[in-house]
């Protein structure tokens, strides 16, 4: 995936966030704030972040990023559609999004939404990329370490969709 340490991912992100004067917001679902909480392990992460989220339940996501119920009702929380109106939803608040929704297991999952799916959605302005992602540590059972996986691989994919983006 990525050749950064942690630490150089963040930076990463706060350097062009910073350089183009770019808020972020994020909105969490399966992984729970911690996005939050390895962008604010950077020192600045003031600069740029506006406002995040951790909309885990299906009300949380209507209420606060807008999320249409019948999306809800016909996709479920755990879809690319809803993913993407959840980035729709923070960027009426921030320059750019990230927003998660997913299945951490150990129970849980289907044949169709395995344990350690997730959706990722990536926004600036007015452009939203939807990635779906299956965790390298699904089979730990170990939510955190599949939590910690679909962390590193949204920032990852956050910082190549920022440099994509923006040039």
């Amino acid at each position: 995936m990525s050749q950064f340490s942690k630490k150089e991912l963040l930076i990463k992100i706060k350097e062009i966030l910073t350089k183009n004067n770019l808020s972020l917001s994020t909105a969490e679902s399966c992984t729970g704030g911690l996005i939050s909480s390895y962008l604010t392990d950077i020192e600045g992460a003031s600069q740029f972040i506006y406002q995040n989220f951790v909309t885990y339940s299906n009300d949380a996501k209507t209420c606060y990023l807008g999320v249409d119920k019948a999306v809800l009702e016909e996709f479920g929380a755990v879809s690319s559609e809803v993913a993407y109106q959840m980035s729709l939803g923070l960027l009426k608040l921030a320059d750019c999004s990230i927003a998660t929704t997913g299945i951490l297991g150990p129970s849980g999952g289907s044949r169709e939404k395995p344990i350690g799916l997730v959706y990722i959605s990536l926004g600036y302005k007015d452009k939203i990329k939807v990635i779906k992602y299956i965790s390298k540590k699904a089979n730990t059972n170990n939510r955190h370490k599949i939590k910690k996986d679909i962390v590193r691989h949204s920032l990852y994919e956050f910082l190549n969709f920022l440099k994509n983006t923006l040039n």
